[in-house]
């Protein structure tokens, strides 16, 4: 039995500058017939230009498996947190611009 276990085990490497991570506070989501295509953008106060930081293509199995995981990962992170609220607004699907601070005046 445990030869069985060790056969379906996979080692996964993290290095130092991938276990960084990269802040994105956008998400881009495209798909395609064979793919789903997620960007990962920052964009910041003041600043009306953002460059996409990473980069992630799922087949559309993969796309489902990372739906089905988030779901259940938000659903434990509330059950001991409670409510992630995400503010209404204009689209409550895209971060406020204003970033919750005060507006720039000239």
């Amino acid at each position: 039995m445990d030869d069985q276990n060790n056969k379906n085990q996979l080692n996964i490497e993290l290095s130092e500058e991938v276990a960084q991570g990269v802040y994105s506070n956008l998400a881009i989501i495209t798909h395609s017939t064979s793919e789903f295509v997620l960007d990962f953008v920052r964009i910041m106060p003041g600043i009306p230009k953002a460059n996409v930081k990473s980069r992630i293509i799922l087949t559309p199995e993969h796309a489902k498996r990372l739906l089905l995981a988030l779901e259940d990962n938000v659903k434990k992170f509330e059950k001991m947190n409670g409510p992630i609220n995400v503010p209404g607004g204009h689209n409550p699907m895209m971060p406020p611009m204003t970033f919750g601070g005060p507006t720039a005046e000239a």
